[in-house]
């Protein structure tokens, strides 16, 4: 063999070595497409901040209405360093009261999740079952959950039971009536598809009507954590005493506009993280459903 065909086989040994390292150019193209979305929404809170900052020094608006984006930041902070004196009753810091009013929003969306999906299946699967069950599940979505609240303060008093139940009927509903539409819409194709391959009814429940109604489940749990923390700000703000709720109360009594604007911003980080956390759940459990780009 000459010198030039061992070059050959040398150059060929290189290319297909699997321990070789290559290493990617990515073009900028590429690189938008995978970290363009994060830039825009940092550049857009950005200037959202800055001309609020701006608009509140400004003068136009009282303070006590519009504080600064600096000033709420930094309530934010000292609520987050805050520690609770010992043996104080109510805690100063925000800290203990997101922690609090996130323990019982994971409570009340674990019920409403056990009480829901299972329901919503069986209103979706069985017409007896719909026939029954749909006219309270809607009369019950319907009716506004804050009127409900002087009703469970009588019969529960101000308990963490009476939030938790304000939590469960503002988040299972959503959760139900996804459940049952994903069922209802199941394409038939795919149902007819299974019963000529042979496939019981449990398994046309577990193998199809099941993974169709995932992103449906998915989609019902995301509406049901904002209904869910719509029912925590509410049951605290009339019935606790602890909480992001009853903070936002405490806040507007002694006007503090700052404390009030940093919570509620709050409330949207957390709102905002727990869907993208569904998000990725729906990812997880369901890959077969891709959104595409226009």
């Amino acid at each position: 063999m000459s010198i030039s065909d061992a070059e050959k086989v040398a150059s060929v040994n290189d290319t297909t070595d699997p321990n070789r390292i290559e290493i990617t150019k990515w073009s900028l193209t590429e690189i938008w497409e995978r970290y363009g979305s994060w830039a825009v929404t940092a550049i857009n809170l950005t200037c959202f901040f800055i001309i609020w900052e701006l608009f509140a020094r400004s003068g136009a608006i009282n303070p006590l209405f519009l504080p600064t984006a600096s000033g709420m930041f930094s309530a934010l902070w000292e609520g987050f360093t805050t520690t609770a004196p010992p043996g104080a009753v109510i805690s100063g810091s925000i800290r203990d009261h997101l922690f609090y009013s996130l323990t019982n929003l994971s409570i009340g969306l674990g019920i409403a999740c056990i009480i829901g999906i299972p329901a919503g299946l069986l209103m979706g699967g069985s017409k007896y079952v719909e026939t029954t069950l749909s006219p309270y599940v809607w009369a019950l979505a319907s009716l506004p959950r804050i009127a409900l609240v002087p009703l469970f303060i009588l019969f529960l008093g101000f308990t963490v039971k009476m939030q938790i139940t304000i939590i469960v009927l503002s988040a299972v509903f959503p959760i139900i009536i996804n459940a049952w539409a994903g069922v209802k819409t199941t394409e038939k194709s795919l149902l007819a598809a299974a019963k000529v391959f042979g496939a019981s009814r449990r398994e046309l429940y577990m193998k199809v009507v099941l993974p169709y109604t995932l992103p449906f489940i998915i989609s019902g749990i995301q509406q049901g954590i904002g209904r869910g923390l719509i029912g925590v700000v509410i049951a605290e703000i009339f019935g606790g005493s602890k909480g992001l709720g009853y903070l936002i109360t405490r806040a507007a009594d002694t006007f503090n506009s700052s404390l009030m604007y940093a919570v509620l911003f709050l409330l949207v980080v957390v709102s905002l993280s727990l869907i993208q956390i569904t998000r990725s759940l729906e990812a997880y459990v369901a890959p077969w459903r891709r959104v595409n780009k226009v």
